[in-house]
């Protein structure tokens, strides 16, 4: 079974599994498991134990699809800059697998289906929230200021907090202080996260014209600013244990990963003071180990209901 796609050169050709399987890619399915893992353990701290299956099924789907939209129209906008760029070149609008009105349609599809799903489902706080995150990650971020400051990140990454907020709502029907500092922890991690990405590709940003930091300040700038950031998340991370009394498993928990987290970007300054070259800056090893942080934090905070 095949599907035709119209491009430029005329009509292209390909299988309907490669269709589904672009689509499923323009959602972005490796961003999209970690918002959901900043939105399902909230749910549990939220609940004070295990929240109803139906409403995390819900929650989860509409978000989901909530983020999946957000992506899709991130890559409509940045399909030019995605086909200049080695890590994005392979994304289905670099590669003609989808048309532009396509790849908008379906994204604007899947942004009002996800806020039904929320909105009937859960409740419409979180549907708003969840709508909210996704106009700022398009507009906010990709259209106004991800090709205009060198402090994109920061800002944009506002976004990518949400999951926290959408997950409290969603059990409790209001906000609080607990999602509001965790939501914290997510912004003021996202910084080292995403610039020791950006160190490894910051050839591919300068040639594509996105002033992404450390394609524009010198490394040890960026280093500079990625520890800043590393300490400030550690110290904020550790407010959650006297607003949402978790127990001393958490604060403990949270002491010795933030540490973990300050001491590699310590270590990134530190290469960055005596060498530019990849190889020796390494920056792929704290941003996977950022990964692991935040998933080892949100998953103790899934546990703090049960200890605490």
């Amino acid at each position: 079974m095949t599907a035709e796609l119209k491009i430029e050169g005329g009509v292209r050709v390909v299988s309907m599994r490669g269709l589904v399987a672009a689509y499923v890619a323009l959602m972005k399915p490796r961003i999209i498991e970690l918002l959901l893992l900043t939105t399902l353990p909230v749910m549990f701290l939220a609940q004070d134990g295990v929240p109803p299956l139906g409403l995390v099924v819900a929650t989860l789907v509409g978000g989901s699809l909530s983020a999946g939209s957000a992506n899709a129209l991130n890559c409509v906008v940045d399909a030019d800059i995605d086909a200049r760029m080695r890590r994005t070149r392979r994304r289905p609008l670099a590669r003609d697998q989808v048309s532009r009105r396509d790849a908008l349609v379906f994204g604007l599809m899947l942004a009002v289906v996800s806020t039904l799903v929320l909105g009937l489902l859960v409740n419409w706080l979180s549907a708003a929230l969840a709508l909210a995150a996704n106009a700022f990650y398009v507009v906010g971020y990709t259209v106004l200021l991800k090709p205009r400051t060198a402090q994109n990140i920061v800002w944009g990454g506002v976004a990518g907090c949400f999951p926290a907020l959408i997950g409290w709502t969603a059990v409790r029907g209001s906000l609080g202080w607990a999602p509001f500092v965790l939501f914290l922890v997510v912004f003021f991690w996202t910084p080292p996260h995403f610039w020791a990405l950006a160190i490894r590709y910051r050839e591919d940003y300068a040639s594509a014209g996105v002033p992404m930091l450390p394609s524009v300040a010198p490394t040890r700038t960026v280093a500079r600013q990625i520890l800043g950031y590393s300490i400030v998340t550690l110290l904020t991370s550790l407010l959650l244990w006297p607003v949402a009394g978790t127990g001393v498993l958490y604060p403990g928990v949270a002491l010795v990963l933030g540490a973990v987290l300050v001491s590699e970007s310590w270590q990134l300054l530190r290469r960055a003071s005596t060498s530019d070259e990849l190889a020796t800056l390494r920056p792929l090893r704290l941003f996977h180990l950022s990964n692991l942080y935040l998933t080892l934090l949100f998953l103790t905070v899934a546990v703090v209901p049960f200890v605490s």
